[in-house]
Formats: structure tokens, sequence, C-alpha cells
């Protein structure tokens, strides 16, 4: 039910328009002064207000003032008298959603009040998706505790709040759009559109369209004018993911762009200008594309004015237990599997995979495992397939292992961990002749993941 706030100082007017709203179905709270309504609004969850323009003490422009210092959304409806329509017409510039002049028809009130409650409605509804998707965004809510993300999360608070191009560099699967959508809602732009284009998904003459719009009649399908991201996005961010699959002459156009902030629809003259943050992403080397000559040079130094590289989840294995619980959570929800849980010995082999999908691939295989695992624990042979090594070495020495006292008090986890995992490594190898494929079945991990520890602890590879 919505709550309406009616202020005037003449009780009869109090007295019928609280019968009038009641018997419309709503909540009304009265005041006969600005001063009291003002304590009422601090106090009360108000949808709507009504007030006379003529009263003692605080007038009604005084309050309107006072009302959109404590919320700029809520609705204001103005009560005249005839001949102050001057007067109203600048409560209206004030902030007032509309007036009537007393007397008044109760429909005219009563159409007046509902159109008022629909806009503020649907304003705190707009407020609350950008709230939800700012939530869902932040950096700090960005799964991973390990220090690399942590450097990440610095650099997208530093450079969020400027409107400098960024180039995100890293792997697939790492999250380079989270980082993107992060950068946006912590910006000064969140409230404009944050539009994305995928520069690998589309054919280089699609890709031109999509990116600068076209007039009706630029080519044969062009049936009526569309515009493009860059108009789309203005006052906001766009977003070009695989920039570094754009082709030579688009790079051109993309330059100049950003050098002078105006472009012009495919098929037409008329120079269009724009405010837009660029943010780029690739899983390329984009200086060494500078080199092959399939990057323009200038372009690259135009979008690499800040530079985040994502680490790859090999790089952050410490931050898996984190995501599964993330992903578990997930599930719970989507498949609806409030007793969705992962075993320990699944969490184990989990750690001991090779990731080159990076989280994309985590995500995958933790849904995959609660759509096919039996009952709602997930086991290694859900994680993993069949031949994964020392899958079925699952372990239960660490059921009465008791780590108390073999380490100084205080001593670091990941140093702990560093240190055996860099001697087992080193054991393996060299009880293994240096012969990588036998070291890695001893240890129970891909060859991949060892080439990559070796490299790690800096062992010598024979």
């Amino acid at each position: 039910m919505n709550t309406i706030l009616v202020v005037d100082d003449e009780p009869n007017y109090l007295i019928v328009l609280s019968e009038l709203l009641i018997e419309e179905g709503f909540e009304v709270v009265t005041a006969d002064r600005g001063d009291k309504a003002l304590k009422i609004l601090n106090a009360t969850d108000i949808d709507l207000v009504i007030t006379d323009m003529r009263m003692p003490g605080m007038d009604g422009m005084k309050l309107l003032k006072s009302i959109k210092a404590i919320n700029m959304d809520l609705p204001v409806i103005m009560l005249t008298a005839f001949g102050e329509v001057e007067m109203a017409v600048g409560a209206m510039q004030a902030g007032a959603n509309n007036y009537l002049t007393k007397p008044f028809k109760n429909n005219e009130l009563v159409l007046c009040v509902k159109k008022g409650l629909d806009h503020y409605s649907l304003l705190r509804e707009n407020r609350r998706l950008r709230n939800d998707a700012r939530d869902r965004y932040h950096f700090g809510n960005m799964i991973g505790k390990n220090k690399l993300m942590q450097h990440v999360y610095s650099l997208i608070k530093k450079m969020a709040p400027t409107s400098s191009s960024v180039l995100i560099t890293g792997e697939s699967g790492t999250g380079k759009e989270l980082v993107a959508k992060a950068i946006h809602f912590n910006s000064p732009r969140e409230k404009a559109p944050l539009i994305s284009l995928n520069c690998a998904g589309l054919p280089p003459s699609l890709l031109e369209s999509e990116l600068f719009g076209h007039e009706k009649g630029a080519f044969t399908s062009a049936v009526s004018l569309r515009k493009g991201r860059f108009e789309i996005a203005d006052t906001g961010t766009l977003f070009l993911d695989e920039i570094g699959e754009m082709a030579l002459h688009l790079q051109v156009k993309l330059l100049r762009v950003l050098q002078e902030r105006s472009f012009e629809r495919v098929g037409g003259s008329k120079s269009l200008k724009v405010d837009i943050r660029i943010v780029a992403a690739t899983n390329k080397d984009l200086k060494e594309e500078v080199e092959k000559g399939n990057f323009r040079e200038d372009l690259y130094y135009r979008l690499d004015v800040l530079h985040i590289h994502l680490p790859p989840l090999r790089e952050r294995m410490d931050d898996i237990p984190l995501l599964v619980g993330h992903f578990l959570k997930k599930n719970r929800t989507r498949l609806d599997l409030p007793d969705l849980e992962i075993s320990p010995n699944a969490l184990r082999v989990l750690t001991t995979l090779p990731w080159e999908g990076n989280v994309r691939e985590l995500e995958n295989t933790i849904e995959r495992a609660a759509i096919l695992c039996t009952g709602n624990r997930i086991e290694p042979e859900d994680v993993a397939g069949p031949d994964t090594p020392g899958l079925h070495k699952a372990a239960q020495w660490n059921v009465d292992f008791d780590p108390e006292g073999l380490f100084p008090a205080g001593t670091p986890l990941p140093e702990i961990m560093n240190g055996i995992e860099k001697k087992l490594v080193k054991e393996a190898m060299k009880n293994a002749g240096h012969v990588q494929t036998r070291a890695a079945e001893t240890l129970g991990i891909t060859k991949s993941l060892l080439q990559y520890k070796i490299k790690k602890f800096r062992l010598p590879k024979k």
C-alpha cells in the first residue's frame, strides 16, 4: 500500500483529502505545518507528498526544496489558489511533479496521484537495477583473494574514476569482460550505457556497421537508418572485446574516433560527435601483433593508456576453493539443488588440473558436475575424466594428519604450501630421472601443470 503525506494548514482540506485518498486505497498521513511534514518524512517511508503552496512559517516552496534535499525522486503535488499559476510553474521548475488549483475535481487529484506514484515506482526500480549491477560487478566482490587479484582490484579502483582508455589483457576465460563492467559501474559514467561488442564475432563489413551504424540505402540490406554502438554508448562506455581481431581498415576508423571523438555512419557524410570511454580486451600480445604488421602501433598506444593484466587461474590456484564455493552457490539456485556440495577429494582433484580454459572452464566444470553427479554431492569422477592422473589416488592420509608442530607458529600458509610443493616437485623430478611425464604421474598432476611448477620454482628441467 502506498503512503501519501498531505500537508495543509486548513483542517477541512486535510479531512477531505484524507477521506478521498483512503477511499482510493491509499494510506494517508497528515501534517498542518511544513516542519511537522519534514519530521514525518524523516521517520516514515512516504511515496508521495501533496502540499499547499500558502502556509504560515515554512511555505510550500520551502518545503518542496527541503523534500528534494531528502529524496530527489519523491513526487510532490502542489495545491495553489486561483491566480497563483505563475508560482506553481516555479514550483514545477524546482522539482514538483504537478500542481492543481483550488478548488479541484476529485478525479483530477486521483489521476495526478496515480501518475506520480507510477513515475516514482519506475525511478525506484531503475535505481534498484543500477545498484544490483553495481554490486554484482563491484571490484571488491570479484572472486579471489590471491595477491595478483588484489592488485587487479587496486588498479580498477584507481582507473575507474577517469575517462582514459583501458586495455585489458589475459588468456581466454580469465574474466576480462567482468573487469570492464567493474570499471564502468565504479565510474562517473555508471548511469550511462555500457555497450559491448566482440570484434571476433563478425566479418569486417558487419563489424563496421555495428560500430558506426549506417544510413538508409548504404548497402543492399540497409532498408532503414541504424545507429551503431558508438552512438548508443554516447556518454557511457564501449567495451571492445578481442580487439586484436579487428581488421586494419577498421583500426584506422577507430583511431580517428579516439583522436577526434567523431565519426560518420556507413554511407553518411554528417560527422557525429560522441563522448565515450573505450575499454578494450584481448588475449593476444598486441606488441607482437604490431611487429607482425597485424595491429597499428598508433592505435595500440591510444588504447594502452591504462593497462590491466589478468592472471591465468594456474597462477592463482589458491582461489579455486573460493571460486568453487561461488559456483556451487549459483548452481544451487539455478538448478534448484539447495543441498548441492562437493567432496574434499573432488576439490583436491580440481587443484591438480591445468585449467587451460581458466575460470570459465572451472565454472562449466562445476555446472556439468552438478547436473551429472549422483545425489547432491560432487565426487572426483564428476569433475574429471577417468584418465585424469591421480584421480583414483584420492588421499585418505589427511584424515589423521596433524600439522601442528611441523611448522613455526605464524608462518603464512602460502609460504608453507610453496615450500612443500617445491620440495615434492624437486624430489619427484629427481626420482623420475627428470622425465617429466613420469614425474607428473608420480605427483598425480598433468604434465603441463608440472611444467608450470618447474618454471614457478625455477627448478632445472634436467
